[in-house]
């Protein structure tokens, strides 16, 4: 039998759905749910590599709500759906284990690095919807619309203290950038950047975004470690 997912409140319960169909609408690759004293957080890719030898960054979206506190759990789902109570949400019968799922950020050790205006992560978000759209041609099969994605939103953009455009995309589909006047100009949220060894993070009012640079694939080039007789 299914145990439900069982939140705060109504209001937390709305929360994690909305969250659930963003992911879905990204194309992300499930959400993954963890929950320990009551705290669960939720956590989905708006880009993560497909092979080994793939370059794209994984750039994860992540909000961070309370739960019940006896909930318990670690678990990446498709789905989520409401449940028989309005602080409670049902879960599919089968988790997920997708590759992204593995790779964790650290809980700690997290150096203030910066600042970045919302308004500018908004405009490149903007931009890298209008050259995906104008990039893709008419019948592309879907890998190559993949890789197009891949490489406008993997790209380091300066606007964005070289981090991948791809931070401005997972903002802009989870949600996490505010509409409205208050959105731009002088009122604009100011983003605090955090790092910890290769992982950057955004710290939005509504969420976060982690970004976790490409691993170095290849061979290194051959050194001499003694003499040959």
């Amino acid at each position: 039998m299914t145990r439900p997912l069982v939140l705060a409140d109504a209001q937390t319960a709305r929360d994690v759905l909305t969250f659930a169909g963003r992911a879905a609408r990204a194309g992300a690759d499930g959400v993954r749910l963890q929950a320990a004293g009551g705290v669960l957080a939720l956590t989905s890719a708006a880009l993560a590599p497909q092979h080994i030898f793939d370059a794209t960054p994984t750039i994860l979206a992540m909000r961070i709500v309370h739960a019940d506190p006896e909930l318990r759990c670690d678990i990446v789902v498709d789905e989520l759906t409401p449940g028989a109570q309005p602080a409670e949400l049902t879960l599919p019968d089968t988790g997920r284990a997708p590759a992204w799922a593995g790779v964790s950020p650290p809980r700690g050790s997290w150096e203030h690095v910066g600042e970045l205006s919302a308004q500018i992560v908004a405009e490149r978000a903007q931009w890298g919807i209008s050259a995906v759209a104008r990039g893709s041609a008419p019948g592309a099969g879907e890998e190559a619309v993949r890789e197009l994605r891949a490489r406008v939103w993997g790209e380091p953009d300066d606007a964005l203290r070289d981090l991948p455009r791809g931070v401005a995309f997972a903002a802009h589909a989870f949600g996490f950038l505010a509409a409205g006047p208050a959105a731009f100009g002088a009122d604009a949220e100011q983003v605090r950047i955090t790092r910890s060894g290769r992982w950057t993070r955004l710290a939005f009012a509504r969420g976060h975004v982690l970004s976790r640079g490409p691993s170095v694939t290849g061979l290194t080039a051959v050194r001499l470690t003694g003499t040959l007789d």
